[in-house]
């Protein structure tokens, strides 16, 4: 038989009682975004008018017509959505989540609503929490907005003394995939036929950072928001 592994140390073990199933507000700011609990009457327009297909215009930068299914929500639980009422009431659930907490990203230099990235399944008992949920505007992607976000993020999770952070993406989201390894997520596999999403089967690719291992993923993220 196996040993047990060692019993965590009682200070490590008090945190589970000391943190909130649903994650506590806060705003997260850094050089290109900042992120501040989603407020659905203030930022559920601008979401949409940035998600929804029309053309962009931020900080000069022109984005044209686009399919918003395929650029933004092909791989999520819902959209694309044909008003900012049926966008609201999709994200309303986010808000409402009983061991989530769901923020809007705003592009600092403009203060301009970006994306949503959530805290999604709380387990402090574990001392685990998941980064999920997460789209950008077309006008954000391929900037430094997602990982920033992700870097205040997961800084902020290991700051509160989780010791394991969870990023979880359709194993035909290719994108998310390698965002993931490309961020320092370690891949653990495949749970296949793990959900049933817009009336298809989804197998999750699974990944994680550890606590020990957030020292070096820290310098690696820093290194890339420095480029």
């Amino acid at each position: 038989m196996p040993e047990l592994l060692a019993q965590y140390p009682d200070d490590i073990l008090a945190r589970r009682a000391a943190l909130p199933v649903k994650p506590a507000p806060i705003v997260l700011e850094g050089k290109f975004v900042r992120l501040e609990p989603l407020d659905l009457d203030r930022d559920g327009e601008a979401l949409f008018q940035h998600s929804s297909g029309d053309a962009i215009t931020l900080g000069g930068r022109p984005v044209p017509t686009y399919d918003a299914d395929a650029v933004v929500w092909r791989w999520m639980f819902a959209g694309p959505f044909s008003s900012a009422d049926e966008l609201r009431e999709h994200l309303q659930a986010q808000v409402q989540a009983a061991n989530g907490l769901p923020f809007t990203v705003f592009d600092a230099a403009s203060s301009t609503p970006v994306g949503v990235a959530n805290y999604i399944n709380n387990f402090p008992k574990d001392l685990k929490i998941e980064l999920g949920s997460i789209w950008y505007s077309p006008i954000a992607q391929r900037t430094h907005a997602n990982l920033e976000a992700t870097y205040l993020m997961l800084r902020h999770a290991f700051d509160l003394g989780y010791l394991r952070l969870e990023w979880k993406c359709n194993a035909l989201n290719e994108r998310s995939r390698r965002s993931a390894l490309r961020m320092g997520f370690q891949f653990e596999g495949i749970q296949d036929a793990h959900m049933i999403v817009k009336g298809r089967r989804r197998d999750t690719a699974w990944y994680r950072i550890l606590a020990d291992e957030w020292p070096g993923v820290k310098a690696h993220l820093e290194g890339l928001l420095a480029r």
